[in-house]
């Protein structure tokens, strides 16, 4: 009796307990591989819109400070005015079409001008006229082209120096274009219906957003560019405000979606003798 005793207490582990067993082992060990999964995916999309918001603060920090600097040296610096016009900035944004050494009237800005309207400044092309102080060798005066390539989503920089020609057809012909900065959706083309879907606050009426719009000074005071009458021109823009909506390069993992972030900054014109 005492041997049966002891049999049946070294007897172990019936197949229904074990595979009772594994099967909460299997139940543990799928819930966390599930857990993993989720913060891989979570992580993926949070260091993806990260990204997508530094660089998008950087390219509005390079923007800003290059209209902030718009506009030098004024002519007026200058007690002999110097024989060549890129030795000096007639103003801090260069226009197109119309522009010459001394315009008598430039393009309107936008809707709402006297004049002929600008090919550019515009909401998506902006050039900027100033000597980039990155080298203080070279006095020459720079046009600095920031223009969105709407087919790619790309919004490209391309620095010139300054002719007596167009502007606009002197940098198109530079061919020196930079990428700046991908997946600028400010108009995003086929994929507004999906992007408003999800962002509806950031397309107002499922517009498209201007990249660059500017205030000009009037004698009541700054004004919309648009609504500044006979002083709306390029010569009387005070600011730039400026909107980026960049969208991260893969939809998030676990909601499918389109990851946008949008940032704000304002360029302010630092020469008043222009």
């Amino acid at each position: 009796m005492k041997a049966e005793a002891q049999n049946r207490d070294r007897r172990g582990f019936s197949i229904l307990e074990l595979l009772v067993a594994m099967a909460i082992f299997l139940a543990i060990c799928g819930a966390m591989f599930e857990l993993l999964r989720m913060s891989q995916e979570k992580y993926s999309g949070e260091t993806q819109l990260s990204a997508a918001y530094q660089d998008s603060r950087l390219a509005m920090d390079q923007i800003v400070r290059d209209f902030n600097v718009g506009g030098y040296p004024p002519a007026d610096m200058f007690s002999v005015l110097p024989a060549s016009m890129s030795q000096y900035a007639i103003t801090p944004v260069a226009w197109s079409p119309g522009y010459t050494a001394v315009p008598p009237n430039p393009c309107s800005v936008g809707t709402g001008g006297v004049g002929t309207p600008c090919m550019t400044p515009g909401d998506y092309d902006l050039i900027i006229e100033t000597r980039i102080p990155a080298d203080a060798t070279d006095t020459t005066v720079k046009w600095v082209w920031y223009h969105l390539d709407q087919p790619s989503f790309t919004l490209y920089r391309e620095v010139v120096v300054k002719t007596t020609n167009d502007p606009l057809s002197e940098v198109q012909a530079g061919n020196s274009q930079t990428p700046f900065l991908k997946n600028v959706m400010n108009s995003p083309g086929s994929q507004m219906s999906q992007i408003t879907a999800n962002y509806p606050a950031m397309f107002p009426r499922g517009q498209p957003q201007p990249i660059f719009q500017y205030t000009c000074d009037t004698p009541g005071g700054p004004r919309p560019c648009s609504q500044a009458g006979s002083n709306n021109s390029p010569k009387s823009i005070r600011d730039v405000d400026v909107t980026l909506i960049v969208m991260t390069p893969q939809q998030d993992l676990q909601t499918q979606g389109l990851k946008l972030v949008e940032l704000f900054g304002r360029g302010h014109r630092s020469n008043p003798a222009n």
